[in-house]
């Protein structure tokens, strides 16, 4: 027997993005972002709305990065979501964030955060708040790598967001092998 719940924002697993762009004076803001995925291989789209001083300097800078929350960074993730820049104006060092400047793109990396997607933007729609950047490069710190220069998920310890429970749930258990596992039945 199933249980219905009718529309609700619920998907699993939802990834913890923390958004970060260049206001029009050069200072990074950084917000935590649930509504986002890959659109394809080199697009990601996310919800965001036209109210946060984020999504405004995204329209002004025409960059973007996205950086994935991770165990370690729970806290600080979870406050640039709850506190607004429009009104803080210095929520970067209260998160303790630092950055620096994309190779690729004119946005912010969050030092912090190891790895992180840094994007152009391609459109913004006011009416569905839906961003769509172009991934330009895809940087990681060493740290998260595993003896072969690959990213070790494990290493990373991305969290997800769970929006029934209102929790931060740790990813990176292997239970199985992508495009192997089901040759099984095939």
């Amino acid at each position: 027997m199933r249980k219905n719940f009718g529309i609700k924002p619920w998907l699993y697993p939802m990834p913890v993005l923390i958004v970060c762009a260049y206001d029009k004076d050069g200072m990074p803001n950084c917000m935590n972002a649930a509504w986002g995925g890959m659109a394809e291989e080199n697009l990601i789209t996310i919800c965001l709305d036209n109210s946060h001083k984020t999504t405004k300097n995204i329209e002004i800078s025409k960059a973007f990065t996205v950086s994935v929350g991770t165990a370690k960074t729970v806290v600080p993730c979870d406050y640039v979501g709850i506190a607004s820049g429009n009104d803080v104006q210095d929520k970067m060092e209260k998160a303790n964030f630092t950055t620096s400047q994309s190779e690729f793109v004119n946005a912010p990396i969050i030092n912090e955060l190891p790895f992180t997607l840094e994007c152009k933007l391609i459109s913004y729609n006011n009416q569905n708040c839906t961003l769509i950047g172009e991934i330009i490069n895809i940087s990681a710190d060493q740290s998260i790598l595993d003896d072969k220069g690959k990213i070790d998920v494990n290493k990373l310890q991305p969290i997800s967001y769970d929006p029934i429970n209102h929790t931060y749930c740790r990813l990176g258990e292997v239970v199985g092998f992508a495009f192997k596992d089901g040759l099984k039945i095939k």
